[in-house]
């Protein structure tokens, strides 16, 4: 409990003889003029001065809540630890961001969108996986701008999240108008734009993501695969797997598995970090958009 005291106050009890109130004083020490004796009360409530007279506990204790600084906290020694013990503490921190799935040790797989700093993505792959990191970036409190040539396939989710109030709203390719994200208002841009893209007039920015879906690998490819931060590749051919081999400098394990993965799955790579996530679909997403699928 902290107790404070108004201007000029003083505090409760009986005053000592002789004891100055004015002004302010360390906690613990004597007043301000005073010549370092302070009476003393015995038990039998008589009081006694003397030069070598220290003050009482309940005087030291009245000292320092009128100087404001409250009183001593209690001390337990189970909040210390030993250095052997030190290794022990752990503060259970994870990456802030939009979970995309499980990695192959089934820990979360977080993707962070909501960045100060331009990002883009590119994912070839479903349109499953897309829409499904949509609701979720959605879920995060980031505004999603669809930029599309089949907004009948968008628009069921755009219905589901309120009718485009709810940070999700469906436009004609070359349509996005400036979004004006900030820190505080988040944007991803999702380009569903075909095997050839055109340029965007939306770029990515500060605070605005943009993820590009290609449905398989086409000219345009290597050029955005350049220009991104971050390249999800799901199930391709093998012919298509050994140029992104080439492209991204994949070792021949990961392109010789690229033909294999299973609906869902998706080789996320970032410079030379690379990480398989599967992506598990909730209950209300599968009612949505069904179960996880790289054909459409």
């Amino acid at each position: 409990m902290t107790v404070t005291t108004g201007a000029g106050a003083q505090p409760p009890g009986p005053q000592p003889q002789g004891a100055q109130r004015q002004g302010s004083q360390p906690p613990g020490g004597y007043p301000p003029g005073s010549s370092g004796a302070y009476p003393s009360v015995s038990p039998g409530g008589s009081v006694s001065g003397g030069a070598s007279a220290g003050p009482s506990v309940g005087e030291r204790v009245r000292e320092r809540v009128r100087s404001g600084l409250g009183l001593i906290g209690p001390r337990h020694g189970r909040h210390t630890l030993s250095a052997e013990q030190l290794d022990t503490l752990a503060l259970p921190i994870g990456d802030d961001g939009v979970v995309i799935g499980v990695d192959a040790e089934g820990q979360p797989a977080v993707l962070g969108v909501n960045r100060p700093t331009p990002y883009d993505v590119v994912l070839i792959g479903g349109l499953w996986t897309a829409q499904v990191l949509a609701l979720r970036a959605a879920a995060t409190g980031a505004r999603v701008a669809v930029e599309t040539g089949r907004a009948q396939l968008w628009m069921q989710m755009v219905h589901a999240m309120g009718g485009g109030q709810n940070g999700m709203t469906v436009y004609d390719v070359g349509r996005v108008p400036p979004q004006g994200a900030s820190a505080g208002n988040p944007v991803l841009v999702v380009r569903d734009c075909g095997m050839r893209p055109p340029r965007g007039r939306v770029v990515s920015g500060p605070w605005q993501s943009v993820l590009t879906l290609l449905p398989y690998l086409s000219p345009v490819a290597p050029r955005l695969i350049r220009q991104a931060r971050l390249v999800g590749v799901q199930r391709v051919s093998p012919d298509e797997a050994a140029e992104l081999g080439r492209a991204m400098a994949l070792p021949r394990a990961d392109v010789e598995s690229l033909p294999t993965l299973a609906d869902g799955v998706t080789l996320w790579c970032a410079d030379r970090d690379r990480q398989y996530v599967m992506t598990q679909p909730t209950d209300a997403e599968t009612g949505l958009l069904g179960t996880p699928r790289r054909m459409d």
